[in-house]
């Protein structure tokens, strides 16, 4: 059995992190509390950083999460040992998976009660050590700054991702003369001249080049500058799943986003390019349908990720940067490409066509039997946020609407789980709401995927979030039934699923809740949402047949339609 440690004199060790925290310029935290890290709790009592306390470990860590996305800065979440770090497990993968930079401190038990199957124990090497960057343990209270300090470095250095601290409840505790730490710089790349010669030189000579971009590193703006030299130079540029707002839509250069939900024109555009030129991205599963294409054309890589995991096929060029290093370098010449404006136009004239076509195939506005017509909600809120908005969802086949239709003119607009993880959106939404509380932020959400960590409505209305909710109501995990269509026709199992009133249980929380039931009520209740000093949720009802923005069943594809990036969406949903 153990006993509650004492308290001794001075400052602990938990003090002491909370302190490189600060220094490390931490604004805000994202934790459950536990009886396993009280210390560094007591120190956040006095300190300039905002402990938001979720409802749920996934959604703190899914908080976290979006706030690196969001600010380019690691995110930091807190949770306690066993069941607590068992909840938070998702982030990290999501943060692996997603290259995003996050640091997560994990209660332990004292160090005493090891190896002997102690109440909530594990080992944080064995469950985290395949999925995190590295995992530290606090053993020794004068290293307490010095692993926060690399654990915020390590996060953020070479291919960014998640590091896990164990901190042992007795440790934390412990006395400590030790000082915090000055930040630990990150290595300046080594890019050469020579280098940036060859690759404007591959561009000169091919003639079919695009561009595709992705990661989260472009809060500098530098997304911007690269558009516009794209567009001088007639380089399409695409981006990896889930990384469409690295650069301004409006850009004549931007031909619209590959992965899940694009279009068949894009994707044979990706196959017959000659040059890819891919930063902050790699040649991975979801942007080529399952490593099924545009794996023979050449590549040059510019990623900071010395060994490129997820990169299928060759590399003639990697250069190790990250998209704020290489770009002013890179758009500092503009070697012009022979035929590229015309193609460039031909492109980006598809996408826009794509971008805002209603598809033939879904029934007209109001009728009673279908519910709400998807194009026309995306519709309005494209015309009433000017891609302006912040935008946040999950996963599920709600999710090929938002990058179709939605606009971003800024980075760190969108945040949305690369790896398919549900319970993604509602979290995001308000990390999003602290971070730019004066910016609008929406969130839309599946039912299925609103339902995994909804409750976090209650932080946003606790921490004055203003965040306004989508959920689209089909009744049915619809990603999976798509598969079951496709695989076991007539043969649903396990895929449908009873809703509550949404909308009365945003009013419980405080918010405007409102039902949309046909597509007359859009612009109405949108205005309402937008409008309310509260936050809102709009209760969306949809037909369940009405799988994605092409609205086609499994086997159908189309020139414009989403094709098989659609139907093999293999998202958690």
């Amino acid at each position: 059995m153990t006993t509650e440690p004492s308290i001794p004199a001075g400052r602990s060790a938990g003090h002491l992190m909370v302190e490189q925290l600060v220094r490390e310029g931490v604004e805000r935290v994202y934790s459950v509390p536990g009886e396993s890290f009280l210390d560094i709790l007591d120190g956040l009592y006095d300190a300039p950083i905002t402990n938001v306390v979720a409802r749920h470990e996934g959604g703190a860590g899914f908080m976290a999460l979006a706030e690196a996305r969001l600010t380019g800065r690691p995110g930091v979440v807190m949770v306690t040992r066993g069941p607590g770090a068992a909840n938070a497990m998702i982030a990290i993968h999501t943060a692996y998976q997603d290259q995003t930079p996050l640091v997560m401190f994990v209660g332990l038990i004292p160090v005493a009660d090891r190896n002997r199957e102690s109440f909530q124990e594990f080992d944080p090497h064995a469950w985290f050590g395949s999925t995190a960057k590295k995992v530290l343990v606090l053993d020794d209270p004068d290293s307490a700054g010095e692993l926060v300090a690399d654990a915020m470095r390590t996060a953020s250095g070479g291919r960014p991702g998640p590091v896990v601290i164990g901190v042992p409840e007795d440790v934390l505790t412990f006395p400590t003369s030790a000082p915090a730490l000055d930040p630990r710089p990150l290595p300046a790349p080594a890019i050469s001249p020579e280098a940036v010669a060859q690759v404007h030189q591959a561009i000169s000579e091919a003639e079919r080049p695009m561009v595709v971009i992705g990661g989260d590193g472009w809060h500098s703006g530098c997304g911007a500058d690269l558009a516009t030299w794209c567009a001088q130079m007639g380089l399409p540029v695409t981006s990896d799943f889930r990384a469409y707002d690295a650069i301004p839509s409006s850009s004549p250069a931007w031909v619209g986003s590959l992965g899940y939900g694009r279009s068949d024109a894009l994707a044979a555009h990706f196959d017959e390019a000659d040059l890819l030129l891919f930063i902050g991205a790699v040649r991975s599963d979801v942007l080529t349908d399952g490593y099924t294409r545009g794996l023979t054309s050449r590549a040059i890589v510019i990623d900071p990720d010395p060994d490129l995991l997820g990169h299928a096929g060759s590399v003639e060029m990697h250069i190790q940067a990250r998209p704020a290093d290489i770009v002013p370098v890179l758009v500092a010449d503009a070697p012009e490409v022979s035929g590229g404006r015309e193609r460039l136009e031909r492109m980006r004239a598809e996408h826009l066509v794509y971008a805002t076509e209603r598809p033939t195939n879904i029934p007209a506005s109001g009728a009673e039997d279908i519910g709400v017509d998807l194009h026309a909600l995306m519709t309005e809120l494209r015309e009433r946020t000017g891609g302006e908005a912040v935008v946040t969802y999950g996963a599920g086949n709600h999710a090929l609407w938002p990058p179709r239709y939605l606009r971003h003119e800024r980075p760190g607009t969108l945040v949305a789980p690369r790896n398919g993880a549900m319970g993604a959106g509602i979290p995001a939404a308000v990390a999003a709401g602290l971070v730019h509380p004066d910016r609008t932020v929406i969130s839309i959400a599946g039912d299925g995927c609103f339902m995994m960590n909804g409750q976090e409505i209650a932080t946003a209305v606790g921490y004055g979030a203003k965040i306004v909710v989508l959920v689209i109501d089909n009744g049915i995990f619809a990603t999976i039934v798509e598969h079951q269509e496709r695989h076991y026709p007539q043969r649903p199992s396990g895929t449908h699923m009873t809703n509550p009133d949404f909308a009365l249980m945003a009013q419980s929380y405080g918010l405007h809740g409102e039902t949309v039931r046909t597509s007359a009520d859009i612009a109405g209740a949108v205005e309402r949402a937008l409008a309310s000093p509260t936050g809102a949720l709009l209760h969306v009802i949809t037909d369940p047949a009405l799988r994605g923005p092409s609205g086609q069943m499994p086997e159908a594809t189309g020139a414009s339609g989403t094709g098989t990036a659609a139907q093999e969406n293999g998202e958690h949903a």
